[in-house]
């Protein structure tokens, strides 16, 4: 029998706000997040983006973290999230022989600071901690840092905007087998130029706040912040008395290699994981009271995850929508984001809406929620996320 995985803690730091009372309030009262860029230095200024609302000096004093120490954005935004999971999971209650794994998912980076300084690197050859900082895992080892000794395996999934739910899924493996006994896991993504420059290069930002799933979507905005859950085996929890906020109760991956960058034209890859989440859950597609898609606001993705939708759910395709005209796609930490705003969905039972929502996709047999009001109780929510080349991840979140 497959051994039951509890969350007991989230953290989360988006454009709506730093922690999950902040982020609760604003999608309850449907305000987003996106606005022009603010902190960021770059050309693009004027392009709408889920920045957090901070500076790097502003949470670098929050955390107690001197100015002149050399620490990524990255790795800013995650501290707060991480801590805040680990004080409702009451992490500092375990015996110190616990085995803690600290598993992130990241792609950008150090990116945001490493591309200040490289020409000068270039130019001098001279040392430079935010070049030595560049590489994805040297957040997640930061990150590691900034808690001491607790975590005792560190690890970093790099699969673009499926990464954070990866990290899920593999802390998921290794409390079943055995290697942990708990996880934190989720993942975070700063902006960089280079970020935005790349996106703006494959021309699918959108000038505009996005409209996930509307028939004249023009593309995405992007975010920045970070999401992560504690998780533990139900045994595991119900012995320490710590009381959990929900399950990670079905998981599934599949890469269908289309296209670097597009999803399949008839959406393999998504119909894929969104079965395989079902199944391993032990749930039917009746089962699922929300769908948080992947939802970017793309041409591309809106219509073939739609599909996706219809070939899984028939005619009965359940309220679905996107929040990344709340919070901008956050990329990497998209999955683990999105994952915290499911289980705020179920404690609180109310569903997010589709920001901006006008006219239907006339491919699509549905129209994305509009209304907050739940029709049934919310139990299981299935949540997507897209990386490119197609490597897709759906997750199943449920109450206890």
């Amino acid at each position: 029998m497959k051994k039951e995985i509890y969350v007991t803690g989230a953290g989360i730091v988006s454009a709506l706000g730093l922690g999950k009372d902040a982020n609760l309030r604003a999608l309850i009262n449907q305000q987003s997040g996106v606005r022009p860029i603010q902190f960021l230095e770059t050309a693009h200024r004027d392009l709408p983006s889920g920045e957090v609302k901070h500076s790097n000096d502003a949470l670098c004093e929050q955390l107690g973290i001197p100015p002149t120490e050399a620490f990524i954005r990255s790795s800013l935004l995650a501290i707060p999230a991480v801590k805040e999971a680990l004080e409702q999971a009451r992490i500092g209650e375990l015996a110190p022989t616990a085995r803690v794994a600290l598993l992130s998912g990241i792609t950008v980076g150090g990116m945001d600071k490493a591309e200040q300084y490289y020409d000068d690197f270039l130019q001098n050859d001279s040392r430079n901690a935010y070049i030595e900082l560049n590489d994805c895992g040297a957040c997640t080892e930061q990150i590691a840092d900034f808690f001491g000794s607790r975590f005792t395996l560190v690890s970093t999934i790099v699969t673009a905007c499926s990464s954070s739910a990866n990290a899920l899924m593999q802390g998921a493996e290794l409390l079943r087998s055995g290697r942990a006994d708990v996880v934190v896991a989720g993942g975070c993504e700063c902006l960089s130029r280079y970020h935005v420059n790349g996106f703006n290069t494959l021309k699918i930002l959108d000038p505009d706040v996005c409209r996930p799933f509307d028939r004249d979507r023009a593309g995405i905005n992007l975010g920045e912040g970070a999401g992560y859950v504690v998780l533990e085996t139900a045994e595991h929890a119900r012995a320490r008395g710590v009381r959990p906020i929900g399950r990670l109760s079905g998981a599934a991956n599949a890469c269908d290699a289309y296209h670097p960058t597009a999803s399949s034209p008839d959406g393999l890859g998504p119909y894929l994981v969104m079965q395989q989440a079902v199944q391993d859950a032990g749930l039917t597609p009746d089962d699922i009271d929300y769908i948080n898609a992947h939802g970017t606001g793309t041409p591309n993705n809106d219509l073939t995850e739609g599909f996706a939708a219809m070939r899984l759910f028939g005619d009965r395709v359940p309220p679905i929508a996107s929040v990344k005209a709340y919070t901008g796609h956050t990329t990497s930490a998209a999955g683990s984001i999105e994952a915290i705003i499911a289980l705020l969905a179920i404690e609180h039972q109310f569903l997010p809406i589709n920001l901006h929502f006008r006219t239907p996709i006339p491919e699509h047999n549905f129209r994305p929620l509009t209304d907050p009001q739940p029709t049934r109780p919310v139990r299981h929510i299935l949540s997507n996320s897209f990386g490119f080349g197609g490597n897709d991840s759906a997750l199943v979140l449920s109450a206890v």
